[in-house]
């Protein structure tokens, strides 16, 4: 069918210094500059970043500039380009690397654009995908396979967190401990389990999402609100402890017991951000056990994305069970109340319906 550029969209917007998000109608973003694309939303999904802004917490008053379309996480078809997109063209079905970087400050100079200095966010620092079509620069395209699922082609971008946070440590043969499992968690599970770990020790504190842990591939569950979980990972570990440990949770807590148990010259990817203060104790847990440390910031730019696709072209991963709840947009609402809940594991939005 053919677009009507001059027509309106349903869309979902952070208008007001509040709780809670509006849903409404906007003129379809036709006005592309020469280097964007718009593509039509298939699916959009919802991350933990659009439930802080969701709820207005201290990050979102501090970081956000109202009003904004919200969401970041989708695929859908390109119906437009801009004058000057040679990279894609008018029918691929493209998911977006969220963060828009500015290729000339020393890190995207030196490939390292996942950490540029300069960064801005789909959904948080321009209008985003929680509407029936968005425009991005066609540099953030990442162009997918026709014939993937386009459910799972929507949450490439957390799926993308969660590969950087497990492969940056060989884990094939390994035991490897999840720290947190929301849904980058739980992913985080399927992908250690696609890239052969030995044992996969899965800690979390909400049962319902324990439970989801273990169907994704999790050897050892733990609930650290029922059972002392360093002395729990020593004796599942043989003594030794883990040799790689993903921290999802963003816990003080959590963090501070992973320094506890992670194997000497082991190796820590913290993808979770804390709202508190880390106390280490940096001699006898990191100088002395020899452990490396690996912060994760997104993706990298573009390894990760087709880490990714691999994984999804060969069905490495199960990710219909990753995605436990799909609505409609105009939904967004009591997809939001879920997520506070805790039970669910990745939701999808429909723009369409």
């Amino acid at each position: 069918m053919k677009t009507n550029f001059d027509s309106m969209m349903n869309c979902v917007v952070k208008d007001k210094p509040e709780e809670g998000l509006t849903l409404t109608t906007k003129p379809i973003p036709s006005d592309l500059n020469s280097d964007e694309v718009l593509v039509k939303v298939n699916y959009t999904s919802v991350c933990g970043t659009d439930y802080h802004i969701y709820k207005y917490d201290e990050w979102a008053q501090k970081r956000l500039k109202l009003p904004f379309t919200a969401g970041h996480e989708f695929s859908g078809e390109i119906v437009k380009l801009g004058s000057d997109v040679t990279c894609v063209k008018l029918g691929d079905i493209v998911s977006a690397e969220t963060h828009i970087i500015c290729n000339e400050c020393e890190f995207c100079l030196s490939g390292n654009g996942h950490i540029c200095e300069n960064t801005k966010i789909i959904g948080v620092d321009t209008d985003g995908c929680f509407a029936e079509y968005v425009k991005i620069p066609a540099m953030n395209c990442f162009v997918n396979s026709k014939d993937a699922n386009p459910l799972h082609l929507s949450i490439q971008e957390p799926l993308g967190n969660a590969v950087h946070t497990m492969s940056h440590f060989p884990i094939e043969g390994k035991d490897v401990v999840v720290v947190g499992c929301g849904p980058i968690g739980l992913m985080g599970v399927n992908v250690s389990k696609a890239y052969k770990a030995r044992k996969i020790i899965a800690i979390e504190v909400n049962e319902y999402r324990l439970n989801l842990a273990k169907e994704l591939g999790a050897d050892v569950i733990i609930n650290p609100l029922k059972e002392d979980v360093i002395k729990r990972v020593l004796e599942e570990t043989g003594g030794r402890g883990a040799d790689v440990v993903g921290e999802f949770s963003g816990n003080k807590v959590a963090i501070e017991q992973a320094f506890k148990y992670v194997k000497a010259g082991g190796g820590l990817s913290l993808l979770g951000i804390p709202s508190k203060d880390i106390d280490i104790d940096l001699a006898n847990d990191v100088v002395f056990k020899g452990i490396q440390i690996y912060g994760v910031v997104g993706r990298l730019i573009f390894d990760t994305w087709h880490q990714v696709k691999e994984l999804i072209d060969n069905d490495m991963l199960d990710l219909d069970k990753v995605i436990t709840h799909v609505m409609k947009l105009s939904e967004v609402k009591e997809a939001m109340e879920i997520m506070r809940s805790g039970n669910s594991g990745k939701i999808i939005l429909v723009p369409g319906e």
